[in-house]
């Protein structure tokens, strides 16, 4: 092969494998969640937030978050359909349930655009407010599961009171209203509030549904640099042992971004 031709193929290889990658790459994403999450608001652009970060890895064309300080995975027996509550603390209807729920109101009006990405990240007040929850650990993964789809489907929210069934009935909600969106779950990061054990177990509780699901699931107690025992010292990437600090969240949404990819 001539220089000049060769030449001309490495640069169409490099172009070609540039689109490819910039295919893969989420053109419209969602977050639903709770405080580290909100605090970068619904534009994603509060540097304490790891939205922020992740959103400028990625460059999506739209980035929103839907989340809500204080927000639980588990419904209990007074949840209910709520979109308007805005009262940054654990509640009956500060669920992610009702954070499906404003965003699909929002992609109804035409105020969203259809997702290609969503993410939700939770879990951390379901560990901290145990006892706000208190159906949360009675019944198992394996049990919920065995539910046929239709059947859950069918179940009003108040009736949907553990971990494991409030992330199985929600991701199978957004997967009937977005089936062409890639779902992603992150698990809760490691907080002096919700003590490791528990932070774990509710972070097992969201993989084992993920992986029930075929969804991808990301250990963020596991996979950051962020842990409790040091925090609880000196205060390292957060700011109270919960929230994320500029560099925690710098961490944090960079290596999700990475994770994804």
């Amino acid at each position: 092969m001539k220089p000049t031709k060769t030449l001309l193929y490495i640069a169409i290889c490099l172009m070609l494998g540039i689109q490819a990658e910039a295919a893969n790459l989420p053109n419209n994403v969602v977050l639903l969640g709770d405080s580290n999450l909100q605090i970068g608001g619904d534009d994603c652009t509060g540097e304490s937030s790891w939205s922020k970060w992740f959103k400028d890895a990625i460059q999506p064309k739209t980035c929103v978050s839907y989340a809500r300080s204080g927000a639980t995975w588990t419904n209990n027996a007074l949840t209910k359909h709520d979109t308007k509550e805005n009262i940054t603390r654990v509640g009956n209807s500060n669920v992610i349930y009702n954070q499906v729920n404003r965003f699909d109101e929002a992609y109804k009006n035409g105020t969203q655009e259809e997702p290609s990405l969503i993410i939700i990240a939770c879990g951390t007040n379901d560990a901290w407010f145990q006892s706000q929850r208190p159906q949360m650990y009675s019944e198992t993964v394996d049990k919920i599961f065995k539910t046929p789809l239709q059947d859950l489907l069918m179940k009003k929210v108040n009736q949907v009171t553990t971990l494991a069934e409030s992330v199985r009935y929600n991701c199978e909600i957004l997967r009937y209203h977005f089936p062409d969106a890639r779902i992603v779950l992150l698990t809760p990061l490691q907080s002096v509030q919700g003590t490791e054990q528990r932070i774990q177990k509710v972070g097992d509780v969201i993989e084992q549904c993920g992986e029930r699901m075929g969804i991808q699931v990301i250990r963020l107690d596991k996979v950051c640099p962020i842990k409790s025992s040091e925090e609880r010292v000196k205060r390292h990437y957060t700011t109270d042992g919960t929230h994320t600090s500029v560099e925690g969240a710098k961490l944090v949404g960079e290596k999700v971004a990475e994770l994804i990819r």
